[in-house]
């Protein structure tokens, strides 16, 4: 493709298609594996990422949903969604801030707890056979990359 970019456009340097075409290729074979182990535990990738950074977070397993906002960089609406979603499913709690009347804070129920600790293993296991072609030396070299490029294309919290 670069070399037919080359010949048609001498005048256009394309080389920087050959990552974001490799990284968009790369995230169509990673989504569906990903989604697939995230399924198994009947949950879709922003429900983990809730139960994973209320895991994170350490005992008693609770953050405020502003907490959760800043972790995850989503709106107001789309937290209270997830929320409310493995709410239903009994794999979180809300419960009143003593400090505050109008705030809560969401916690992990036992289920959620087993449930996130099963999956994550899961998730890593996954993520360590999608990552088996680089060496652990070439996975730190293309995350220290791509936390630089990231740097540069993620917008600045003006917080």
């Amino acid at each position: 493709m670069l070399s037919q970019w080359h010949s048609e456009r001498p005048d256009i340097d394309p080389s920087p298609m050959a990552i974001t075409g490799r990284l968009a290729r790369i995230n169509g074979h990673i989504n569906p594996k990903l989604q697939h182990v995230f399924g198994q535990y009947n949950l879709n990738p922003g429900e983990f990422d809730v139960l994973a950074s209320l895991r994170r977070a350490g005992k008693p397993y609770t953050l405020t949903p502003n907490q959760l906002l800043d972790a995850l960089m989503l709106t107001s609406g789309a937290m209270t969604n997830r929320i409310d979603r493995l709410e239903h499913k009994g794999l979180v709690a809300r419960s009143p801030d003593p400090n505050d009347r109008r705030g809560v804070y969401v916690s992990l129920t036992d289920a959620g707890l087993d449930l996130i600790d099963k999956a994550v293993t899961d998730h890593t296991n996954n993520l360590h056979q999608l990552l088996a072609g680089l060496t652990t030396s070439e996975q730190a070299n293309l995350a220290d990359l791509l936390k630089k490029l990231l740097g540069h294309v993620e917008p600045v919290s003006s917080e």
